[in-house]
């Protein structure tokens, strides 16, 4: 029998070399003897995220990977999640487990239904069993199903989130998989098999679970424990919203838009970020003394300044003044600038700010001193200045707003009773289910994508290739420092992801297979293909996600 063969590309190797058609991933891998860093767990073919199950049949281009990439680690977790599940199943077959969202170097879990209180025995055994599970080495079975069986498995298990989400989808057939007999559905590939899961802790969390992943840094070990509290309370304060609105999972918002009461969802959802944008300068107001600076940090696209300007608007109403300060505006002279690791300018780092400058302004502003605020010109790349004076007086407020604002380097010299520290940022309150949730930073990227494009030109995969960047710098320079703030609040709207669908679609379907970034624009889309289109015509004006898309009452330029 003659079989037909098919080439291949491997990227990491940069070879050729040809495959009996029908081929899997995995075979080639073991073929080739290919060794990464880390145990090889998928592959990017033709730039679309694979399982190493796949089967090649026509000429594809192949670039295997382990946990250290992108697409790798959300692999691991999502298998890591299911291991999770099936112990929890087994250990409690009358409660539900959902996993909820990011915190603290980890992803936080809660049983319904549980009916008692989780102890630290409870989590050992829990644990226990889900070594138990990774040393069977049992494999991620994948199925592709009817979508009305998949639904009928789903209402036996109890998982309402996954049922609406499939009723809602419309799909003739749904990808399943399947663990030692317990199914689920997750929105992206897994790995192989439990062996593949070395490293993972669970932890007694609040009233949960931390399911704790590698570290991204050192995937050796699980990453280190950061408290969150305060990020923790901004979570369960959405969590009683989204419980008011009665949508917690994307199934529920698409039943909405369907039986159009979407419109009352709208405007609750900017009702209640209006509330806390009030409570927040209500809460200034009752500092005692008043404070003068308010500082306000937050990682790239969670609407700081639509944020900025609207806390001005509710401060106005309160008998507070707010005067804008730049910190753009003290960057040192372009030749006095911090050098990075490959000798480049680093100006996101702090030390490109002039700080001893800014310190003596505050000082002398909060002390009622006339002070000429410099300017920076980024063409020249020198400080100038130009007759730009402010004098603030008893009843006015600083609101200076950058990604150094909450670290205390910055304001090194002035009194904690003048300060107001905010940080602000698209927290999620949504999940597609119980047990898949939506990262924070999907939020961000999608919002950044739309903008960048609608506002800068810049094409999707321009954006994509510099988000890595971005994130290093908040992971450097914010997120270290998110605890200082006084108080937090998330940007994030329930609905608004089924607006940005129709904005971000088209720009991210222009992302060429040819290109790197096609793995990323791939997900994303795959990912607004769970969720129907909402009409944007009832958000207002003023509304934070008009700072990415057209029709803001704000200038901000």
């Amino acid at each position: 029998m003659t079989f037909n063969t098919v080439e291949v590309i491997i990227k990491n190797l940069n070879i050729r070399k040809k495959y009996p058609q029908a081929t899997t991933l995995k075979e080639i891998a073991d073929d080739l003897n290919l060794k990464l860093t880390y145990p090889i767990i998928g592959a990017l073919v033709n730039n679309k995220t694979k399982d190493l199950s796949y089967t090649v049949f026509n000429p594809k281009t192949i670039k295997f990977i382990d946990l250290t990439h992108p697409d790798g680690m959300r692999m691991y977790v999502r298998s890591l999640s299911f291991i999770l599940i099936k112990a929890a199943k087994k250990l409690y077959p009358d409660a539900q487990l959902k996993i909820e969202h990011s915190v603290s170097n980890g992803y936080y879990c809660e049983f319904a239904n549980l009916n008692k209180e989780l102890t630290i025995p409870d989590i050992l055994e829990l644990r226990n069993e889900m070594q138990k599970i990774v040393d069977a080495n049992i494999p991620f079975e994948k199925e592709k199903i009817l979508t009305s069986e998949a639904i009928e498995i789903f209402e036996k298990y109890g998982y309402d989130g996954k049922v609406i989400l499939l009723k809602t989808r419309k799909s003739l057939y749904s990808t399943v998989y399947k663990l030692d007999g317990l199914h689920d559905y997750f929105y992206g590939v897994l790995v192989p098999s439990t062996d593949y899961i070395k490293v993972f802790d669970i932890f007694k969390y609040y009233e949960g679970i931390l399911l704790r992943a590698p570290s991204t840094t050192n995937p050796d070990i699980v990453a280190d424990i950061i408290l969150q509290d305060k990020m923790f309370d901004v979570f369960k304060e959405h969590k009683v919203k989204n419980k008011i609105l009665g949508v917690d999972n994307v199934g529920k918002l698409n039943a909405a838009t369907q039986n159009s009461t979407i419109s009352d969802i709208i405007k609750m959802s900017e009702a209640f970020q209006e509330k806390k944008i009030a409570s927040i300068a209500d809460t200034i107001r009752a500092r005692n003394p008043i404070p003068h600076i308010v500082l306000i940090s937050g990682p790239s696209s969670s609407g700081k300044t639509t944020f900025a300007k609207r806390l001005g608007i509710h401060l106005r109403v309160i008998g507070i003044t707010p005067q804008l300060i730049s910190l753009d505006d003290y960057f040192v002279n372009r030749e006095n600038s911090p050098i990075d690791e490959n000798g480049e300018y680093d100006f996101e780092n702090i030390l490109a700010l002039d700080i001893p400058l800014f310190n003596k302004h505050l000082l002398q502003l909060i002390n009622n001193e006339k002070v000429e605020l410099p300017r920076f010109s980024f063409e020249t790349g020198k400080r100038y200045y130009n007759g730009n004076f402010l004098q603030i007086d008893s009843n006015s407020a600083l609101v200076i707003e950058g990604i150094h604002a909450l670290n205390p380097q910055l304001t090194q010299e002035i009194p904690n009773s003048e300060k107001f520290k905010i940080y602000v940022s698209a927290l999620t309150s949504l999940c597609m289910d119980d047990h898949n949730r939506i990262p924070t930073t999907d939020t961000r990227l999608i919002r950044r994508i739309v903008r960048d494009y609608q506002y800068r030109k810049y094409s999707a995969e321009d954006t994509i290739q510099r988000w890595p960047s971005v994130r290093r710098g908040e992971e450097k320079y914010i997120f270290p420092y998110q605890e200082e703030a006084d108080i937090m609040c998330n940007t994030a709207l329930l609905f608004e992801l089924g607006v940005l669908k129709q904005y971000a679609t088209p720009i991210l379907m222009k992302v060429s297979e040819q290109n790197d970034e096609y793995a990323e624009a791939t997900r994303l889309l795959k990912f607004f293909d769970y969720l129907d289109v909402i009409p944007e015509k009832e958000i207002p004006p003023t509304s934070i996600l008009r700072e990415f898309l057209f029709g803001s009452s704000f200038k901000y330029h």
